[in-house]
This record gives C-alpha cells, structure tokens and sequence, in this order.
C-alpha cells in the first residue's frame, strides 16, 4: 500500500477543481435552498448557460473571454427569471419540478445535433480561455505544497481564482444574510404567510434569491469550462444538481461556509476511497474475483453513500448546520 500517494490524491483533491465547482454550485443553492427554502433541483442548469455562454461567444461568434463571462451571467439571471416568474407564486414542489426539467431541456437542447453548429453537440465546446491563461502568473512547472501536488501553472491559476472566487462568493452571501434583505429571506423560509402580512412582497423577494443564487452558481460553471478548456453539455447533466446538494447538506445549509467545506470533505472522502481500494486490490488484500479496479469507481459512490445515509441519520442538519435551518415552509 502507497500511503504517500493515497494521502497526496486525498489532499489534492481537498483543494482540488471539483471542490472549488461544487462549492460555488452549492453556495447558489445555500441562497435558495437555505436560506430562502426554494427546491431548486435545476442548479445544473444554471452552470451549464454560464459555460456555453461563454464558450459560445468566444470560439463560435469571436466575442472577447470577457464579453463572454457577461453573456453567460446574464443568462443565468434571464433563466432564473424564466424560472421563477411561473413558479414562484406556487408551492415548493412546482419549482422543483420546473427546475429539474428546464435543466435537462436546457442539456439536450446543447447536445442536440439541430444547434452543433453552434453548440457543438455531443461534442460540446473547446478552445475558448486563450485568454484567461494568457493572464497567468505562475511560472511553467509543477507546484508542491506538501502532499499536495498541482501538476502545473495552468491548474494553479485556475485554483487561485477559482478559490478567490469562492471566497468572495461567501463573503456576499454572509453580508447578505446579515442584511434586512437577508431577514426577510430567513422570514420566508420559515413562514411565508407571516412575512406577507407584514407587507413584504414575497414574490419579489423569493425572485431575487433565485437570480442571487443562480449567478453565484454560475461561476461554478466558467471554472468547469475554463479548467477543462472545453465545454461538455453531458457535464451538466442532474448528477450535478444531486450533488450540489449532498455538500450542502453535508457541510450544512443555511451555514456561510457550510457548502465550502461539505465540498471539500465530500471529494476528498470520493479520491481517499478511490485510492485505498485500487491500493487494496495492487497489493493482493481484495481478489480480483470480488472486486476489480474497474468496479472501483462504483463501489466507491456507494460507500460514500452509505457513510452519508449515516450522516443524515444520526446528524441530518449537516456537518456545521441546525435542525431548525431545513424546516422549510411549502406553501
């Protein structure tokens, strides 16, 4: 057993892009989920606009990088007002219905072969953050910091803005929440009725937190794209949704920094499994006959699954998170 590389794979993947994605993912849906108590189940949705909004205007219309990161922010905050305006005067569960099935409209709509021309299809979207790494500062090499290995300049800048990012993200979010704004949202979540009798306008409110939350998401969106170098409509898929919301709640909703850290736990714990199985199976300790390195990948979801199943039976409020933070009010 290498415990040397188990342990750097592990730390790596801590800090790694995946956590930096999911985080930013799960800090929108900690707006809408947490603190607001809308069932957005489309987040996937959100991040996918942002990367081919930017992917599409850079490499198929030749607009600049930048041009493009405001393209796909503006249509994160137009398909949260598409969203939203028919939704949000309804129940929870309308909004979680709509969400989920805009954004898998949203992902075959990209792959389609009518739109490849434009999209891509299948295929998706490559060779559009020229200029984003044309900014970089980091020296050609790999970096070492510890057990921690970044294989090179370009995936150094990508963690440092993405972390930067997330970051500022939290520190939105917490002086949001600290806000009147802020109030009213926790108000909502916990009693609709109420807030509306003391003359908030609930819709107006529950709409804001939907464009907040979707455009914080988003970012998570560019630093996929950017850090692939390619945008992939089958990236965006409900998989990503799901486990935006498992760091959520991992880390624990209505908590700035909850989805951060839920993050990070949740990849390292995927890369440690990963890493210690195959490391099982080099060394001889699990027979190929039971379980191979290509069963891997799978078996490693479903302990982590069972470990979480744990979690939300002994502590469902998360890591860092209180009960009284997900009783949401549905009507």
């Amino acid at each position: 057993m290498d415990w040397g590389t188990i342990l750097s794979n592990t730390l790596t993947a801590f800090i790694g892009v995946e956590a930096v994605v999911y985080a930013l993912a799960a800090i929108g849906l900690n707006v809408h989920f947490g603190y607001t108590g809308l069932l957005n189940f489309g987040q996937a949705g959100f991040l996918a606009v942002a990367a081919f909004g930017l992917a599409t205007s850079v490499a198929t219309f030749g607009l600049p990088f930048w041009v493009g990161i405001g393209v796909g922010v503006l249509a994160a905050i137009v398909l949260a007002l598409l969203l939203g305006a028919p939704t949000l005067r309804l129940r929870a569960d309308y909004l979680a219905i709509v969400t989920i099935a805009a954004a898998e409209i949203i992902r075959l709509v990209l792959r389609s072969v009518t739109f490849k021309d434009t999209f891509g299809g299948s295929d998706g979207i490559s060779a559009f953050a020229d200029d984003f790494y044309a900014l970089n500062p980091f020296p050609e090499g790999s970096y070492e910091f510890g057990p921690i290995s970044i294989r090179n300049e370009n995936q150094m800048w990508v963690l440092t803005v993405g972390w930067v990012l997330v970051l500022l993200c939290c520190l939105v979010v917490w002086a949001l929440m600290r806000s009147p704004w802020g109030r009213v949202l926790k108000a909502i979540r916990e009693d609709e009725d109420a807030a509306r009798s003391l003359g908030k306008n609930v819709f107006s409110f529950k709409m804001q937190s939907l464009v907040l939350g979707g455009v914080l998401g988003c970012f998570g969106g560019f630093i996929f794209a950017i850090a692939n170098q390619s945008a992939q409509p089958d990236n965006y898929s409900t998989e990503l949704t799901f486990f935006a919301y498992t760091v959520l709640i991992l880390g624990g909703a209505a908590r700035v920094f909850g989805p951060v850290i839920g993050s990070m736990i949740f990849w390292a714990l995927l890369a440690f499994t990963d890493n210690f199985l195959n490391g099982l199976i080099n060394a001889g300790y699990i027979s190929g006959d039971i379980l191979n390195n290509t069963q891997v990948g799978q078996v490693r979801f479903m302990l982590v699954g069972l470990a979480l199943m744990l979690l939300m039976i002994y502590r469902p409020q998360g890591i860092f998170g209180d009960k009284r933070e997900l009783a949401i009010d549905a009507r």
